[in-house]
């Protein structure tokens, strides 16, 4: 009889079991096992760090900085460019503003805001230069015009310590055979003049006639500056009675004045000795004489006593410049007494080998100069044994030749005053 192994029943809980393994073979699988990508990534990194010699928070704080770093960066250049995109919205609104500004007219309506309309051009204000205080007279039966320069005021600033040095120089137009001067005011915008200029001037000539005062800062050792200038047309002044009035200096013309150029020289004078030296320096942006725009200049040293010419000498002639050098030096004999009575006129020549030599300008200095040519010799007498250099604006020839009238060489030695 065969044996029977009695098998127990399985209960409800276990056959549930055995289904669900037996029908999700797949689903068992995927708990129990890692994806083979991850963990070869997670293998590579984990390897690499046991490579690095430190320990492990000390990367991981690198790794944070550096990220920190990298996201700061970033950040400054978002920065940059949005204050570059609002720098050109503010141009743009700024360009925008000034084309609005225009009228219909095309005159800008910036001028409508200005309290003054003498004061404006164009809608911008003129620059304020000052004012001068002048007279106006004539002499019919003598024919002179008599020019007074009062005072000005409220002048320009044209030094770095917001001051000037003023003086003003006054001649009539078209001739312009006569140019005076007045003294040079020191560190002042308000000077005081209180000078009279006479012009011999036919009535004929005076109501063809235009007289320019000119204001200038003067400069020792550079060209002087001008501040501003009135011209006025003399046939239209009432000459029944003396003009005195204030005029507003206006901008200088520029199409009238002839650059003849400019020298620089010293003077010394040693009283207990009586010797007088002169050293001619230099001189620069001469007037061309020749056809190719140059000229061979030198100049000519020229002493009168008394109004008469008396000695002279002259420099080396410079070849083919109109700013030549020379550095050149002559010494006079001129006493105490005569150093009172002498007019010194330097003069620039160009030099022609086939023809006569042409007067480029001159300038005088001495007992009858003024401005500031009078200024240089008092600065000598004032410093005896000390050389006293200036730069000087060259005059025409005519000018200085007739406000001196020199006459003949002085008399003998023996007839010489003193």
């Amino acid at each position: 009889m065969p044996n029977f192994a009695v098998v127990p029943p399985k209960t409800s809980s276990q056959s549930r079991t055995a289904s669900h393994v037996t029908s999700n073979p797949a689903h068992s699988s995927t708990n129990t096992t890692v994806n083979p990508a991850v963990a070869a990534i997670g293998g590579f990194f984990s390897n690499l760090l046991d490579k690095i010699p430190l320990p492990r928070w000390a990367i991981y704080a690198i790794f944070v900085a550096g990220v920190l770093l990298i996201l700061l960066c970033c950040l400054c250049i978002c920065i940059k460019c949005c204050c570059k995109g609002d720098k050109k919205k503010q141009k743009q609104k700024k360009k925008s503003e000034k084309t609005n500004l225009k009228g219909v007219d095309g005159k800008s309506t910036a001028a409508l805001a200005q309290s003054d309309a003498g004061d404006t051009n164009y809608g911008t204000a003129k620059k304020y230069r000052g004012k001068l205080l002048y007279s106006l007279e004539y002499n019919a039966a003598l024919c002179e015009l008599l020019i007074g320069i009062k005072q000005a005021d409220s002048l320009k600033a044209m030094d770095l310590g917001k001051s000037s040095d003023p003086y003003v120089r006054v001649y009539l137009l078209p001739e312009k055979i006569k140019t005076c001067e007045t003294k040079v005011f020191k560190h002042t915008l308000n000077p005081v003049f209180n000078e009279q200029f006479t012009f011999p001037i036919a009535k004929s000539s005076l109501l063809n006639s235009t007289v320019v005062m000119q204001v200038y800062d003067f400069n020792r050792f550079t060209k002087h500056d001008i501040i501003g200038e009135i011209r006025m047309q003399l046939a239209s002044v009432d000459w029944n009675h003396v003009i005195e009035e204030w005029q507003d200096l206006a901008e200088p013309a520029k199409f009238e004045e002839e650059n003849l150029g400019e020298i620089c020289f010293s003077l010394r004078y040693v009283p207990t000795a009586g010797k007088l030296t002169v050293v001619i320096l230099e001189a620069k942006n001469l007037k061309s004489m020749d056809i190719r725009g140059s000229s061979d200049p030198y100049v000519k040293v020229q002493l009168a006593l008394d109004k008469r010419k008396w000695k002279k000498k002259k420099t080396s002639v410079k070849k083919k410049t109109l700013n030549p050098y020379y550095n050149e030096s002559f010494t006079f004999d001129v006493s105490f007494e005569q150093i009172q009575r002498v007019n010194l006129v330097i003069s620039v020549w160009d030099h022609d080998t086939m023809t006569a030599n042409d007067a480029i300008g001159k300038i005088f200095l001495g007992c009858d100069a003024s401005g500031n040519q009078l200024k240089h010799w008092a600065d000598m007498l004032s410093n005896p044994r000390r050389p006293v250099a200036q730069w000087h604006s060259l005059l025409s020839a005519q000018q200085v030749n007739s406000t001196l009238n020199l006459k003949k060489k002085v008399p003998l030695a023996g007839k010489l005053p003193l």
